[in-house]
């Protein structure tokens, strides 16, 4: 494997006072021409690292990365030294172009624009990087068109201005791109005040809400993420949210367009928005919506019935009734707005409400609109709240039981009336939220009854980000 070391100077493109290779010695040359021609000729299996240290890149310059091909065994890999050593200033950092299994790791990008992995890209990894790019109005931060790429363990922090920090996209105007994996990710401190414009995360775009993305947005803390209501925002079908953790943050999860989507495991603790619903035949189960401040679930109702290919830009960017959802095993806990609809021309159809936990003091528990051919079954209600329009046969009325533990969530305890108490039999749901067998006898709620620790629980930041295991 080849390997050198670039030390540190202050400027990309100044002398520097010593190359350190691992083999033989070599003179002093310019930084960026160094690493430049390092990249153009690594091979497969090369590891290019970059001695610590503060860069600027000149005006006009960028770090190509261009048709360099590694393989899933030896991939290419450019690192810092140590993580968040090498600190990248001016306009650009890294450009990729029609390259294929590149790893970039451990960096603090601090550009004037942002990082794109074009379409000509596939199995692109950025992992353990930490970005704060420059606070500018609608700067997204990196933008993904390439299928199968991986951004993990990364840190993504502190705007101000409207902008997202993940956008993913495709190579054309109808179409996704594939595989994107992002975990274990840490996102925090979005302090947007608009009213739209400052996800986090968007999974695609209106115009594409019928292709199939099939990405994975999972084990992802947000905290304090207020840049718009919705912290990841999809837009686009076939994707699984599951096993993040959204925590005092104005934004939740909302499924904007696209159909058969998965929102499962998720804690949305202590923030405004919670889960919003709208396209067809997504599973929303096993999710903790605890202490918000807006609305904890939302079954959408729609401008449109059903986006369909040959409707006009108005109908795309409305939005599409929840049809045939199913939405089974969550806990509601104490928030202001429990589960409601809305009162747009097309009601939600055929929804399946089974086996949740709905706890809260004010107001009413559940506060659906018009609604068509909905089943309602096995969910338990309790707390100084009305019920709501959830119709009698839908639901008992008991005291859970909750105990609230260590890390702040509540779980069922010994001789709950919800152990055993579900009766959906037709959604397979192997596990709970805390990763816990479901067995045949399933607990109604996120949580099923037992005394072993959590195998998942609420993210920490110390569980995400440049220094996560």
């Amino acid at each position: 494997m080849h390997r050198r070391t670039f030390l540190a100077g202050t400027v990309l493109g100044a002398a520097l006072t010593t190359v350190l290779p691992t083999s033989a010695s070599a003179a002093p040359i310019t930084f960026l021409k160094e690493l430049q021609n390092e990249i153009n000729r690594a091979a497969p299996g090369a590891r290019i690292v970059v001695a610590n240290g503060t860069y600027t890149v000149p005006a006009g310059g960028a770090i190509n990365v261009s048709g360099k091909n590694g393989t899933a065994s030896a991939p290419i890999t450019i690192t810092a030294e140590s993580r968040g050593g090498v600190v990248l200033k001016g306009e650009r950092g890294f450009v990729f172009d029609k390259s294929s299994n590149i790893i970039v790791s451990g960096f603090a990008f601090r550009q004037s624009t942002g990082l794109e992995i074009p379409a000509s890209c596939q199995h692109i990894r950025l992992t353990r990087n930490d970005f704060q790019l420059a606070d500018i109005t609608k700067l997204y931060w990196v933008v993904v068109r390439g299928d199968n790429v991986k951004i993990d363990r990364n840190h993504f922090h502190h705007k101000t201005t409207a902008g997202i920090f993940i956008v993913v996209d495709g190579p054309d105007p109808t179409t996704m791109a594939q595989g994107l994996h992002v975990f274990r990710n840490h996102f925090s401190d979005h302090s947007f005040s608009g009213d739209n414009g400052g996800e986090s995360i968007r999974l695609g775009v209106s115009e594409k809400a019928l292709s199939s993305a099939k990405a994975f947005v999972e084990y992802n803390l947000f905290e304090r993420c207020d840049g718009d209501p919705e912290a990841i925002s999809v837009k686009s079908s076939d994707n699984t949210v599951r096993y993040n953790t959204i925590r005092n943050s104005r934004g939740g999860i909302v499924l904007r367009h696209g159909n058969r989507s998965t929102v499962e495991g998720n804690y949305l603790i202590g923030g405004a928005d919670g889960v919003r619903v709208y396209g067809n035949d997504h599973l929303v189960v096993n999710n903790y919506l605890s202490g918000l401040t807006a609305q904890a679930l939302v079954i959408g109702s729609g401008s449109t019935r059903d986006h369909h290919t040959n409707e006009n830009e108005e109908e795309r960017r409305g939005k599409d009734a929840c049809d045939r959802a199913v939405i089974v095993h969550n806990t509601l806990l104490n928030n202001r707005s429990t589960l409601s609809g809305e009162s747009r021309t097309y009601e939600p159809r055929d929804v399946v409400v089974a086996d949740n936990l709905l706890v809260g003091d004010a107001g009413s528990l559940v506060a659906m609109q018009k609604t068509t051919g909905f089943t309602w079954q096995g969910n338990i209600l309790w707390g100084a709240a009305s019920n709501g329009t959830i119709p009698s046969s839908g639901h008992t009325r008991a005291n859970p039981l909750l105990r609230k533990g260590s890390d702040g969530i509540h779980r069922l305890s010994a001789g709950s009336p919800a152990i055993g108490a579900a009766t959906l039999r037709s959604q397979a749901v192997a596990d709970d939220i805390d990763g816990h067998a479901r067995g045949d006898k399933r607990d109604v709620g996120a949580d099923q009854y037992t005394t072993l620790a959590p195998v998942r629980g609420p993210l920490t930041p110390a569980d995400v980000g440049p220094n996560a295991a």
